[in-house]
């Protein structure tokens, strides 16, 4: 006996659909390594063997494309992010999962350098990258700001004043850390309350100067500022974080 399975037209015209988007994209990402976010869709078009109203229907602008793939940049940092803190199995070694998060974002990085640019390079100019890709451009911060929330949950890490605040100076040698201002607290206390609820905002600035110090450290090398000054790179990668790590009081 014969079983007669029909699979519905929608469903091969949407399998179809995403794969030559899929397939867009590629192409497209190949365009990023050589020519940079100046992306041209009569270019992908020809590379594709379409004429460039047959692209259209796919992407309805270059825009459209460059959005799609910042959030798959986006997301593939974070998925590569996610997965290097989930397997430190030791929860409560927060050095570790900071340095293995820092790890896993210079190792994304220069696999995939074209993509690296795109995000963190210059702007493109004339393009605005739209509110959806915020979840997506997050979700790497948001590992980090959940290390700091775990130390701080468990007492582990605390603020104090010899790092940054509005303490006592240390010694009447030094000038001390810098007050915060009234726009500065605001600002924090806003993405306080939308991201790590009851986090000290002198802690979350400490992260937010870390993960600076990260992405700051990876773009000098990636983008070339470190070409006849540093050559022991993955070296002096780790005493970089390791750094902010003992700033941070990781």
């Amino acid at each position: 006996m014969c079983n007669n399975l029909t699979v519905p037209a929608g469903s091969i015209r949407a399998r179809v659909r995403a794969e030559m988007m899929s397939e867009i994209k590629a192409v497209a990402r190949g365009h990023l390594e050589t020519d940079g976010a100046n992306l041209s869709l009569r270019a992908v078009a020809r590379d594709m063997g379409m004429v460039s109203s047959a692209l259209y229907r796919y992407f309805a602008s270059r825009d459209e494309l460059l959005t799609a793939l910042i959030l798959d940049a986006y997301n593939a940092l974070g998925a590569t992010v996610e997965a290097a803190d989930a397997r430190v199995t030791d929860r409560g070694d927060l050095r570790g999962r900071w340095l293995a998060v820092a790890r896993a974002v210079r190792g994304w990085a220069l696999a995939h350098p074209a993509e690296y640019a795109l995000l963190f390079g210059s702007p493109v100019p004339g393009y605005a990258a739209p509110p959806d890709t915020i979840a997506a451009a997050a979700r790497t911060s948001l590992v980090l700001v959940q290390i700091l929330a775990d130390g701080h949950a468990g007492g582990v890490i605390e603020p104090t004043t010899a790092r940054i605040g509005g303490g006592e100076r240390p010694s009447a040698s030094r000038s001390g850390p810098p007050q915060l201002g009234t726009a500065v607290r605001r600002d924090l206390a806003a993405l306080i309350a939308n991201v790590a609820p009851g986090l000290p905002e002198e802690l979350l600035l400490l992260g937010m100067t870390g993960w600076l110090q990260l992405f700051g450290t990876v773009s000098f090398e990636l983008f070339g500022q470190l070409n006849n000054v540093i050559e022991a790179r993955s070296e002096f990668f780790d005493v970089q974080v390791t750094l902010m790590c003992d700033l941070i009081g990781i």
